[in-house]
């Protein structure tokens, strides 16, 4: 599908989409209690499909409606109903639910398609054999055989590139044969990792962390079903905010985040302050103004999806802007730093990128920007679907986003969201 975006005056309101992050963290914790458990406000996404789809994969009951979920569970002892698991294109899908396959007695296969295909798994087959189980990767990814359950034991984890791999580990640990600890090197995305423990001691699985540089717990632990509201998701509200200061008439208003667990991308609030801009908390929720943007400096390390929306504010500036963290955007859907250089430079916009100091500089977009339209392809990465719209709106031509269905990945609503606030949006092609 081909969506072309044009410059648009926002105004209104709208919902934040329910956070994938959050529901994918407990469809996992369902599928390992002893009962029902039951989800409201859930997630369209593909994400989140894909992990309801996992879970039933590997032997929960699902009962679906429009807004919530019902997923009766295994108690940890899993019933796999195939021997090949599907995660789709979802990243954390895969590498969470990974370790959790690793509790059956049957061998099983993860099999990726399309985005995911090429992303790494070679983490998981020094911690498998550590645990006592055995997985092997093909050249490093897909596909994935896990050959032997998962014991217990010791193990250590020295290349923690995404907090993903840790979270997995954390879900299994407590249901294994012997106590268990895993230790971190240098840990990374560690707000995720609270959200990890949060939910983990929602569901009554107690671990203990040391400043997420080691973990430890008990085995034979059991996860209690709970009834929850899933958070809404500050990663999809952070494009909508950041197109609200480039685009608004005066102000929008994004509710649903009054949320229970830790968002790293809930840092798009310092964010924007540092930009210029103008937010105030309203019930459930933020109101952010339209306001000129001021160059900045900002540490995206611990928060890398933030990157593109804020890649488009800064073309906004009137100085350069830097933001720090671009190793952590190698593994993504897209190398996106590469992928945000190139669009940029295809809008005019100049972008420079330093390994060696771990920075991305955007320049100001300056008076000379293009007119006539312009097409982008995504490939495949739905954050840059929504930074893509960000530049459209608040710029000074249209943008027709080539593969723009793929940001359902994450936001399926976002363009019925945009087009709520007044974005000019045509289907070219379907």
């Amino acid at each position: 599908m081909i969506i072309r975006v044009s410059p648009s005056t926002l105004r209104g309101e709208v919902q934040a989409p329910p956070s994938k992050s959050v529901m994918q963290r407990l469809v996992a914790g369902a599928l390992l209690a002893e009962g029902t458990s039951t989800l409201h406000n859930i997630s369209q996404s593909d994400d989140c499909t894909a992990a309801l789809l996992l879970a039933a994969q590997l032997g929960a009951e699902i009962e679906l409606d429009e807004q919530s979920v019902r997923i009766s569970g295994t108690g940890g002892k899993l019933q796999p109903r195939t021997a090949r698991l599907t995660p789709g294109e979802s990243g954390l899908a895969a590498r969470l639910f990974t370790p959790i396959a690793g509790l059956a007695t049957t061998p099983l296969e993860v099999i990726a398609e399309k985005s995911l295909m090429g992303r790494p798994m070679h983490v998981y087959e020094a911690l498998f054999e550590a645990f006592g189980g055995r997985l092997t990767t093909t050249e490093g990814t897909f596909p994935v055989a896990i050959e032997s359950a998962l014991r217990g034991g010791r193990a250590a984890l020295t290349d923690p590139f995404s907090s993903q791999f840790t979270t997995g580990m954390l879900f299994a640990m407590p249901l294994l044969d012997q106590p268990s600890s895993l230790t971190v090197a240098n840990p990374t995305s560690t707000p995720y990792l609270n959200l990890t423990l949060e939910i983990l001691a929602d569901f009554g699985i107690q671990v203990e962390s040391e400043d997420h540089t080691r973990y430890a717990c008990d085995a034979g632990q059991s996860y209690q079903p709970l009834e929850t509201v899933v958070d809404g998701d500050w990663s999809g509200a952070a494009a909508l905010a950041v197109a609200s200061m480039v685009a608004a008439e005066s102000s929008i208003s994004i509710h649903g985040l009054d949320n229970t667990y830790t968002q790293a991308d809930e840092s798009i609030r310092g964010a924007l302050l540092f930009a210029g801009g103008a937010l105030s908390g309203i019930d459930g929720g933020i109101q952010v103004a339209k306001r000129p943007v001021r160059a900045f400096q900002i540490d995206l390390t611990e928060s890398p999806d933030l990157f593109p929306v804020l890649a488009a504010l800064a073309a906004f500036a009137k100085k350069p802007s830097t933001l720090f963290g671009i190793g952590r955007l190698i593994h993504k859907e897209s190398n996106r730093a590469q992928a945000i250089q190139s669009a940029w430079e295809a809008m005019g916009i100049r972008v420079e990128l330093d390994v060696i100091t771990d920075t991305m500089t955007v320049h100001p977009w300056g008076k000379n920007r293009p007119t006539k339209v312009i097409a982008l392809n995504p490939r495949g990465d739905h954050r840059m679907v929504m930074a893509y719209s960000i530049l459209a709106v608040g710029g000074s031509c249209p943008i027709e986003i080539e593969d723009a269905e793929c940001v359902a990945k994450s936001y399926p609503e976002f363009f019925d969201d945009l087009a709520t606030l007044g974005a000019s949006l045509q289907t070219v092609r379907k």
